[in-house]
């Protein structure tokens, strides 16, 4: 965890806040209620975007904030600004000390404290110069032009943050300093009349050389160029049902959307999710085991502490089938009994916290990949996966596909185009037959959207075999 100095020296040192009054006053707001924390932020990011050869935009941004939240009950109040001043925060303490008006809660235990350092303090930002992540970024366009004459388009961009975070309740505070970056490469390819692209990405909480190294940001545009040229040569997609064989890695982000929303907290305390109340039950085939975990070193998704300063942990979710538990932030796991699972995540300091992922995976299996494309005598092969709905109630989903092939006498054929996936989350964990021995994370490129936050997070799992799903096609 980030040295708690450094944040104190940046919040209350340079801001010109001063820490008792500041304590003072989170201590007379939050007396009484059940739980709540002043959030101190300061963050610093950039984006820089390439499309045919020329940068089209370029941007710089330094935001600094507070949110002051107080907890009573199943009622939050939440006040937050941008100017960190002592008459802003007296004004948000007023605001939030409504919540507890005709009730007296017992303040909820703070979070137990960590030592553990899953990425570096270091700021991504300042070593590089800014005309030398232009001329990656101009290499990348040069370099996907020369490898096919069909490459028609060429769209990068590398977009990097440096956040720290202070949180001070009143029976102590934590800190982290967060690092994040992020390539992404797109390319269309031209035949004729017809067009199709490709994209690839990559990143985690670590420093830019680890993905604008030339090797790295080469396989970046090749996987791109490899995409659309697939697409290229694709047909329309058949329409039914028929077995469906995910492929590795990126395509958990339908396990992320489809089942993992499902097992957030929130949607459990008040009912509305499709895995209320079946903690203990089969709701997935045997051998599916599904976990979130916060502590992987340098991934996109994992934090050192959440958003209410709990620290991350692994969390088994399914077991062989059986459901174990859900994810949890700090209210929604008192509400429910429940210990927190350092879940409670927040896209910045205006926002309150809630039960998020972190980076959710299914475990491998023992089978090899080829056994299970083997076994399917006519089906899809679903490689990478675009847009998707859910229905967090109901658990029906529909995800497309960016790049998905036929299976046909157990081997991989044709390439197709327009393929959906349409069921329901629940129902496809009890319909997985096969699971895969190459378990592998996405790249580093997930995003993930609940309530209108945006937070970085990552999903995973092996091939696996779905004996059957609704394809939606034109063909």
């Amino acid at each position: 965890m980030a040295d708690i100095a450094v944040t104190e020296d940046l919040f209350f040192n340079r801001a010109g806040l001063d820490k008792d009054a500041v304590t003072a006053t989170v201590n007379d707001a939050l007396t009484g209620c059940d739980d709540g924390e002043l959030f101190l932020e300061y963050r610093q990011s950039e984006s820089i975007s390439l499309d045919d050869g020329r940068i089209r935009s370029a941007s710089f941004d330094t935001a600094q904030g507070f949110g002051l939240r107080s907890v009573s009950g199943e009622a939050t109040g939440y006040a937050h600004a941008t100017t960190l001043d002592q008459a802003s925060l007296n004004r948000a303490a007023e605001t939030v000390k409504a919540v507890r008006l005709g009730r007296e809660g017992t303040f909820a235990a703070g979070p137990v404290g960590t030592n553990q350092a899953l990425y570096t303090d270091a700021n991504p930002l300042s070593p590089i110069p800014y005309e030398t992540k232009v001329k990656v970024l101009s290499d990348i366009d040069t370099y996907a032009r020369a490898q096919d004459p069909r490459v028609k388009q060429v769209m990068a961009s590398l977009v990097g943050s440096w956040q720290a975070v202070h949180i001070l309740r009143p029976d102590g505070a934590a800190a982290d300093i967060r690092p994040l970056v992020r390539l992404n490469v797109t390319v269309m390819c031209g035949d004729g009349t017809r067009l199709e692209t490709g994209s690839h990405g990559m990143g985690g909480r670590v420093a830019y050389d680890g993905v604008i190294d030339e090797a790295s940001w080469k396989g970046a545009v090749d996987e791109a160029i490899r995409q659309a040229l697939v697409n290229l040569d694709s047909a329309d997609a058949p329409a039914g049902e028929m077995p469906v064989v995910l492929g590795p890695g990126w395509c958990g982000v339908l396990l992320h959307e489809a089942i993992g929303h499902g097992l957030e907290g929130d949607f459990n305390r008040k009912r509305t999710s499709a895995f209320t109340d079946m903690i203990g039950q089969r709701v997935a085939a045997p051998g599916v085991t599904v976990v979130d975990d916060g502590t992987l070193p340098d991934r996109r998704g994992s934090l050192t502490i959440d958003d209410e300063g709990t620290p991350t942990s692994r969390t088994v979710l399914i077991e062989d089938g059986i459901l174990k538990g859900y994810l949890f932030d700090r209210m929604n796991a008192r509400l429910m009994g429940m210990a927190p699972t350092g879940n409670g995540r927040r896209q910045s300091y205006a926002h309150r916290p809630l039960p998020r992922m972190t980076n959710t995976f299914m475990l491998g299996g023992d089978k090899d990949p080829a056994e299970i494309i083997g076994s399917v005598k006519k089906g899809l092969y679903a490689v990478n996966f675009g847009g998707g709905q859910v229905d967090i109630v109901s658990g029906k989903f529909v995800f497309s596909c960016t790049e998905a092939y036929m299976i046909e006498d157990g081997k991989v054929t044709a390439p197709v185009k327009g393929a959906t996936l349409i069921g329901n989350g629940p129902d496809v964990l009890t319909r997985v037959s096969m699971i895969g021995n190459d378990m592998a994370l996405d790249p580093g490129i997930g995003t993930c959207g609940k309530d209108g936050q945006g937070v970085a997070c990552g999903v995973g799992q092996p091939t696996l075999k779905i004996d059957a799903l609704t394809v939606g096609g034109t063909a």
